[in-house]
């Protein structure tokens, strides 16, 4: 159990975000790492996105310029559901615990996946709040990265906007058109004011769903994977279809679950659903493959 002080509870609804060390286990991250290299060594034999997901598409997503000599895996979608050991740290690792005092005593699991960004890879993340791809009833939603490789300056670490929740939903609709992230001129002003965040492995960064944030490609030498947990408080009710439909979704991972929904929301701005195996494409960044290559 990681117990998390006043002060913590305080600075995660203040800034929007909080680091935590020692999230998984040593051993669990061993068990973690060993898998994400099976699958990246598996992407050598594959042409592109391969693997089927439960409404069918594609479980692993790769860049385009995947090959099997420069392998570009760069999404695994919940891969809880093939791995017990993304399993049991969905459910049972340290991490949970202070989800659930941020955001519970009553917790869910909503979706997983791993954002892997290979050494030079271009794949970034436009900056976006995770609540505008996952709305519900209420904002209690808490998004855990766990990191897998050390996160430094260089290989693309997340970039925290502090504060943002705070303001509200911000579109990610540019000209009827879902883009998945916020437009070029409200990009540059959240990049101006956005944090860096280094982890070291086997840390997560337990990120409020209206936090602003986003991330710059890999120009270093050295992987960045992150293992990404979304939970919701149990009385938090779905507004649109999950973006990765899962046979999780809606597990109590600590307490009960609720029979109501507590609604604090006035307006919410929905989701255009994609047929992509990753949001990247959504955001305009070209996959390795057709969904059936």
């Amino acid at each position: 159990m990681i117990p998390l002080s006043a002060e913590d509870v305080t600075r995660f609804r203040t800034l929007g975000y909080l680091v935590i060390e020692d999230a998984v286990s040593p051993e669990a991250l061993v068990a973690l790492r060993r898998e994400l290299d099976g699958w990246v060594e598996e992407s050598r034999t594959q042409p592109g996105n391969w693997g089927t997901t439960a409404d069918g598409r594609a479980r692993f997503d790769c860049e385009a310029g995947h090959s099997a000599d420069d392998p570009r895996l760069r999404r695994v979608n919940n891969p809880a559901e093939i791995s017990e050991a993304y399993e049991q740290a969905l459910c049972h690792a340290p991490l949970v615990d202070a989800v659930a005092r941020l955001i519970g005593p009553d917790v869910k699991i909503h979706h997983s996946k791993i954002n892997l960004k290979r050494p030079g890879m271009a794949t970034r993340v436009g900056y976006h709040q995770d609540f505008s791809f996952t709305p519900h009833t209420n904002d209690d939603l808490v998004t855990a990265l766990v990191a897998l490789d050390p996160v430094d300056l260089a290989n693309g670490p997340l970039r925290v906007v502090p504060g943002s929740h705070l303001r509200g939903q911000v579109s990610l609709w540019q000209d009827g058109v879902f883009t998945g992230q916020v437009d070029e001129a409200a990009a540059r002003l959240y990049q101006a004011r956005a944090i860096p965040l280094e982890q070291k492995p086997g840390s997560a960064c337990l990120m409020h769903t209206k936090l602003m944030h986003g991330s710059d490609p890999n120009r270093s030498a050295a992987p960045r994977g992150l293992y990404i947990c979304v939970y919701a408080a149990a009385d938090a009710m779905p507004l649109a279809p999950s973006p990765l439909p899962n046979r999780f979704e809606g597990q109590i991972v600590r307490g009960k679950a609720s029979g109501t929904a507590r609604l604090t929301e006035g307006r919410v701005e929905l989701p255009a659903a994609w047929k992509e195996a990753a949001f990247f494409a959504v955001q305009g960044q070209r996959a390795a493959a057709p969904l059936d290559g």
